[in-house]
């Protein structure tokens, strides 16, 4: 009987024991594996704000006069041709000035024409009395007096064709001062916008006050991306290196490009904030409308790539380049330092530590995922 009651008891300690054991051994947590495969890697830096699209060539018009508005020969989103006359202001005293002074040049002309057809009679009445002199017929002093009056008479002709050229020079004054009431496309393109009306009276913009365009002009077949780029980053980036736009406007689509210009300063937006603006340009030509001038857009500089290398999601690192690996024959958790190459947000290159197909943690923000946890991979995840 005690033999029979010991292995009671000992049995119901080792049934105690199991169930203590089964039911406080902790649960394994899920989480999600990625493979460690084979692949592209680019090293490439983005803009630290959103950039835009801008025009090749945008201008902001306006008459270099003020004056009431005469003439509006174009509206928002009219297409206009290089030379065309946008606006005009009321110049009826200029065009009064102008065609005075073409009555003063004809004038001036008609007076040149009589002088100097007095000046060429005196010309020859000089010769013939050299002749007649040369003959004896007429003295000296006579001769002498014939070729004064020459001379006089020809200077007389080039005063008159130099108030010509004056009345001329009075004209084109006239002429410009027209201009400063009018206002031309200086090359083809679209009217973004127009502040003023017909009838309206306008003015040009002082020194050091911001006063809206009347005319707003874009060229709108070529166009390129500026983006701001951190100051760390711009001594990595050359004009030539490739590029991928993507726009907020155009949700999944990339559009290949290349870097255009790096801006030679840095622009301080805030003390903390100092960027250097890096312009490219698109590979492709975009369709008509598809890119409007002022949309938001990002801009990805790609630095260097690396074809068929080892490579993990960026997200699988941990602090001090390190890695979780699942374990397939015990279902835990392995803790395991890795060398890197190239990065980016997406990817990183692993040139040791890791093998092809061995599977780690991408799952890093989960509750108990740490090295030595039990683990379960989450069904229908994909493979890589």
């Amino acid at each position: 009987m005690p033999k029979r009651r010991l292995l009671i008891f000992v049995l119901l300690i080792v049934v105690s024991a199991a169930l203590f054991w089964w039911y406080s051994k902790p649960e394994p947590v899920q989480v999600v594996l990625a493979e460690v495969s084979r692949g592209k890697v680019e090293s490439s830096v983005s803009n630290t704000r959103a950039g835009s699209v801008e025009a090749c060539q945008r201008t902001r018009l306006s008459p270099i006069s003020g004056g009431r508005i005469t003439y509006l020969g174009v509206k928002k989103g009219d297409r206009v041709k290089k030379g065309q006359v946008l606006l005009k202001l009321w110049n009826e005293d200029q065009q009064a000035q102008s065609r005075l002074a073409q009555a003063q040049v004809e004038s001036a002309r008609r007076h040149v024409e009589d002088v100097c057809a007095i000046a060429d009679n005196a010309q020859r009445e000089a010769e013939r009395a050299a002749n007649l002199r040369a003959s004896g017929f007429i003295s000296a002093s006579a001769e002498e007096k014939a070729r004064y009056e020459a001379q006089s008479r020809r200077a007389a002709c080039e005063t008159t064709r130099a108030d010509v050229e004056q009345a001329k020079a009075r004209l084109s004054v006239t002429r410009v001062e027209r201009g400063r009431t009018i206002l031309v496309a200086p090359f083809s393109g679209t009217i973004a916008d127009i502040v003023g009306e017909l009838g309206e009276y306008t003015t040009p913009s002082p020194p050091g006050v911001a006063t809206p365009p009347a005319i707003d002009l874009i060229d709108d077949s070529c166009l390129y991306i500026s983006a701001p780029m951190d100051e760390v980053d711009a001594p990595k980036i050359k004009a030539g290196q490739s590029a991928r736009i993507t726009l907020d406007a155009l949700p999944g689509k990339v559009l290949p490009a290349h870097v255009k210009r790096i801006a030679p300063y840095v622009v301080a937006v805030e003390k903390q904030a100092r960027t250097v603006n890096v312009e490219a340009t698109l590979d492709d030509d975009p369709a008509p409308g598809e890119l409007l001038v002022g949309y938001s857009a990002d801009l990805e500089v790609i630095l260097d790539t690396r074809e068929n290398v080892l490579r993990i999601p960026t997200s699988a690192l941990q602090e001090g380049g390190k890695v979780l690996v699942y374990r397939d024959d015990t279902g835990k958790l392995e803790e395991r330092a890795v060398k890197t190459g190239l990065s980016n947000w997406e990817f990183t290159e692993i040139t040791e530590g890791l093998t092809e197909s061995d599977r780690i943690v991408v799952s890093l923000e989960r509750e108990g995922v740490k090295a030595g946890a039990l683990a379960v991979p989450e069904q229908n995840q994909p493979a890589k």
